[in-house]
C-alpha cells in the first residue's frame, strides 16, 4: 500500500505540481488522474500548481487535450499569471524571450511588447523556438545586463522533461542572466507569491493543513520548506529516480525539514 492511498486526514489542501507528476508534457502518468479524484472524493481541494508561464485558462485547456477530467482538481494555480500581474503594473512595453505562443498571450493581457531595444525591463519565458539552447542568448544577455535590464522570470524551472526529453527553461536563462551581474525577478515556485495566490484561493488554510506534492527540489520542496508545509517527494519527474538527498535541509538552512514521503508516482 502506497503512503498516498491514506493521506492523514489534516491535509485539506494539496498543492499538486503538474509536469512531472501528472504528465510528461505529452501523456498522463498512469494512475495520476485517479489519485487526485480520489483526494477530491474524500473531500480534499485539489490545487494543481505549476510554474507554467502561462495563464490558468490555457493550463486547464492543455490538460484537457492530454486527457485529464476536470474534475480531478479544483483549480490551477500558474506562475505565469503572477508574472502577468507584475508585468502588467508596469505599464509600459518590454522585451520578450520566448515562444511566439507565450508572446500572444502576454499580449492578449495587455502586456505590450518592445519592437525595439528601448525598454528597461524584459520578460522571459523560456527559450524561442528558434533558439532552443540557452547558448544562443549568451551574448544578448550581456547587452541586457551591461543596460542594467531588470528581467522578469515567469517559469523558475531550471529543465523540464517532456516525453522523456530533458529540455531547458526560462529559469536556465535567468541563472546565466545573475551569473552576469543582470537583476531577476522571479514568480513561481519556490517564490512566496504563487503560494499566497493559490491558498487564498483554497480558501486560507492553516500551514498544518496543506501539503505539497512534487518532483523539483528546487521549487516544489524548497518552496514548500520555506512556506512551512509539508510534502511528498516524487521521484519518478525530473530526477530521474534519484533519492532525496540527505543534504538538501543543510544546503538551505531549512533546519531538519524534509519531506514527510517520498514516492515513485502518483498510483
Amino acid at each position: 500500500m502506497s503512503v498516498l492511498d491514506s493521506l492523514d486526514s489534516k491535509y485539506r489542501v494539496i498543492l499538486c505540481d503538474i509536469w512531472g507528476v501528472v504528465h510528461d508534457g505529452v501523456s498522463l502518468y498512469a494512475g495520476a488522474a485517479d489519485r487526485l479524484r480520489q483526494w477530491r472524493d474524500e473531500g480534499r481541494c485539489v490545487v494543481l500548481i505549476t510554474n507554467a508561464p502561462r495563464t490558468a485558462g490555457e493550463v486547464d485547456a492543455q490538460l484537457a487535450r492530454i486527457g485529464l477530467p476536470r474534475e480531478a482538481y479544483d483549480f490551477v494555480e500558474t506562475g505565469g499569471e503572477a508574472g502577468i500581474e507584475g508585468l502588467r503594473a508596469l505599464a509600459e512595453p518590454v522585451g520578450f524571450i520566448g515562444t511566439h505562443a507565450d508572446r500572444a498571450v502576454l499580449e492578449g493581457r495587455g502586456i505590450p511588447i518592445a519592437t525595439d531595444e528601448d525598454f528597461d525591463n524584459l520578460a522571459c519565458t523560456g527559450l524561442s523556438e528558434e533558439r532552443p539552447n540557452t547558448g544562443q542568448y549568451s551574448e544578448q544577455l550581456k547587452k541586457f545586463a551591461a543596460r542594467a535590464v531588470i528581467m522578469h522570470c515567469l517559469n523558475p524551472d531550471r529543465v523540464v522533461v517532456r516525453g522523456g526529453v530533458t529540455e531547458p527553461c526560462a529559469g536556465a536563462l535567468a541563472d546565466i542572466y545573475q551569473a552576469l551581474g543582470g537583476s531577476v525577478v522571479w514568480y513561481g515556485k519556490p517564490h512566496a507569491a504563487i503560494y499566497e495566490h493559490a491558498l487564498r484561493r483554497a480558501g486560507r488554510p492553516r500551514p498544518e493543513q496543506v501539503l505539497a506534492i512534487g518532483d523539483g527540489l528546487q521549487t516544489d520542496m524548497l518552496g514548500a520548506a520555506r512556506q512551512g508545509i509539508d510534502a511528498i517527494f516524487v521521484t519518478g519527474g525530473i530526477h530521474a529516480g534519484e533519492e532525496f538527498p540527505a543534504s538538501f535541509a543543510a544546503n538551505h538552512d531549512l533546519g531538519e525539514w524534509r519531506p514527510v514521503a517520498v514516492v515513485d508516482s502518483l498510483a
